[in-house]
């Protein structure tokens, strides 16, 4: 693809000739139209999907290719063009996701602004998300047939980027110090031993990345030299940064080593500041970090093996006192979002390494990698990781939240008891003690799943393991967590304490109960319908309800026994 230098020399030939003529395969001028974003916007789409399908290539926006002269070719894209929009625009409507780089070129000649898309060959075919797409051909773009669909596969000759073969002596590409941290890391996992008790070549040969007698690009990027990485791989890089403040840090570290001791760097770099703390509560002895080992790992593993190797930029770590950061290039792919990636299918954008690493039992196929992550903070009683699909690239963010002994040694007892808390489990009964209560929705909705596979599990910590108590009946039903059960979460045996904590649950089921009920047209609530609601006593309910009143956000109709509680909208 041109540089940017390339396309200023190429911008002043534009005074001999039209821009059409000097189209290629790779490269392809376009004018944005200024009556209309949405169909200017749609022309790059679809010249972006055209140029992916035919191997990848640059479009340059902003220049009429039919007129002669730099004046009247380059028009520009307005000054107002916002391309973080526009490359969300590119990503949302294509399919598979296509995240081309995207650099802005200064002119002199109409807005004084032109756009350069760099678009990296990928896993044809693309399409939009009707299922509409051409290929590049020669200058042009011709109609993505079933046929063409074939031949744009094969044109690539492998859909996965690190399958593709390196040329060169496979003993002048591996690293010896790659090997041996492969080989300790693979150990650790408990790899099989007479797999790592072969040689080198024997070694990748089994674990397939070896291929025709040639050492692939995941093997390379595995356990190559540097200077043979950066040959194939001209962005690869991983960068970690301390950070004092926002935006100053006071260290920094970088490389380009190859997978296997770019992992051991980075962990040395993190580990001085993951905090290791003991603390012992009767029987229970923790050791505890920060930010756990194990979640540590599975992120890091994720970052280098679901990276975009297309697109230059560094798998990137930042590090402060409140929270870890790790990104990598390339979004979420095949479906795969923040709102389900518990619970979707693996989808893997470098098989052949996943593969390569699942072997070694570094990384599991099963997409157990991110439950893991969630597992490991969540039995410590710490936030979740924060997951952030940013189109062009993926960041998991770890929060310094404190360590629960409470949480950690209520999970150890319930396995003793044989009741195995999954990540959907300890979800619900973090959530729990953060709001009082839960409904049906809101448990499938931080769980990831269908409403049905949740009511199983609330169904289960009720009645099974007895952690939880139902109230309320079909859509107005709420969950919260039985007193006895509070009160070992929380340390804390004080009566108010508990009595407190019932009130304000009974206030937020008591709300959702009365808007639900006014969005639905139907009557308010009565005391005793409060009362079956919220297990509370009379008194208790008289109290919950002049506060609610008294908040603004109930009223009351009629006396005595005929009182009945409804919803004030206006809040």
């Amino acid at each position: 693809m041109p540089t940017k230098q390339e396309i200023v020399d190429l911008l002043d030939r534009l005074n001999e000739v039209p821009a059409a003529q000097l189209e290629d395969q790779r490269l392809d001028f376009k004018e944005w139209d200024r009556r209309s974003y949405k169909d200017s916007a749609g022309k790059i789409l679809e010249a972006v999907i055209c140029m992916a399908n035919g191997g990848g290539g640059t479009v340059v926006v902003g220049v009429n290719d039919k007129k002669v002269g730099r004046k009247d070719a380059i028009l520009g894209v307005p000054a107002d063009l916002d391309v973080n929009l526009l490359k969300r625009s590119i990503y949302d409507g294509s399919d598979p996701k296509l995240t081309p780089t995207i650099e802005e070129l200064a002119v002199s000649e109409g807005t004084g602004r032109l756009i350069v898309l760099q678009v990296h060959a990928g896993m044809p075919p693309y399409t939009d998300t009707k299922g509409n797409g051409k290929i590049r051909v020669g200058k042009d773009c011709q109609p993505l047939t079933g046929s063409m669909r074939r031949q744009a596969m094969a044109g690539t000759g492998e859909t996965d980027i690190t399958a593709i073969e390196v040329p060169g002596r496979i003993g002048e590409l591996v690293s010896a110090a790659g090997m041996e941290r492969l080989r300790s890391i693979a150990a650790r996992e408990q790899a099989p031993a007479e797999l790592l008790r072969k040689s080198d070549a024997d070694l990748l040969g089994s674990i397939r990345l070896i291929r025709r007698g040639q050492l692939t690009r995941g093997g390379l990027l595995l356990v190559g030299k540097e200077e043979a990485i950066a040959e194939e791989f001209a962005g690869y890089a991983w960068i970690y940064l301390h950070m004092k403040t926002d935006t100053a840090y006071d260290e920094r570290a970088d490389g380009r080593d190859c997978i296997a001791i770019a992992l051991q760097r980075i962990v040395d770099r993190i580990m001085p500041h993951n905090t290791l703390t003991t603390i012992q509560q009767g029987l229970f002895h923790f050791e505890f970090r920060t930010y756990p080992e194990i979640a540590l790992r599975e992120a890091l593993l994720n970052a280098f093996c679901h990276a975009d190797y297309r697109i230059p930029g560094p798998i990137q770590l930042k590090q402060s006192h409140d929270r870890l950061e790790i990104g990598n290039p390339g979004g979420l792919i095949g479906g795969v979002s923040p709102a389900n990636i518990l619970r979707h299918d693996p989808v893997s954008r470098n098989p052949l390494l996943v593969n390569a690493l699942t072997a070694l039992r570094l990384v599991n196929r099963s997409n157990l990698g991110v439950r893991r992550m969630y597992e490991a903070m969540l039995q410590e009683g710490k936030e979740t990781p924060v997951i952030r699909d940013e189109g062009d690239a993926v960041r998991v963010v770890f929060l310094a939240s404190e360590f629960s002994v409470p949480f950690r040694t209520f999970v150890a007892e319930e396995a003793n008891r044989s009741h195995w808390l999954s990540v959907e489990d300890l979800l619900v009964i973090q959530y729990l003690l953060r709001h009082g209560d839960i409904d049906l929705p809101t448990a499938a909705e931080i769980c990831q799943q269908h409403e049905r596979e949740a009511r199983e599990g609330l169904r289960r910590l009720d009645s099974k393991y007895g952690i939880l108590e139902n109230h309320g009946r079909g859509k107005d039903a709420t969950w919260r967590l039985r007193a006895e059960v509070e009160r070992r979460l929380t340390s804390d045996t004080s009566p108010t304490r508990s009595r407190q904590a019932q009130l304000e649950a009974a206030i937020s089921t008591i709300l959702r109960t009365l808007r639900s009920r006014h969005e639905k047209g139907e009557p308010g609530l009565s005391n005793a319908d409060i009362r079956q609601l919220t297990s509370l006593d009379r008194e208790q309910v008289k109290y919950v309800m002049r506060k609610i009143k008294k908040d603004g956000m109930a009223e009351s109709e009629g006396r005595g026994g005929a009182t009945r509680w409804r919803f004030v909208a206006s809040v």
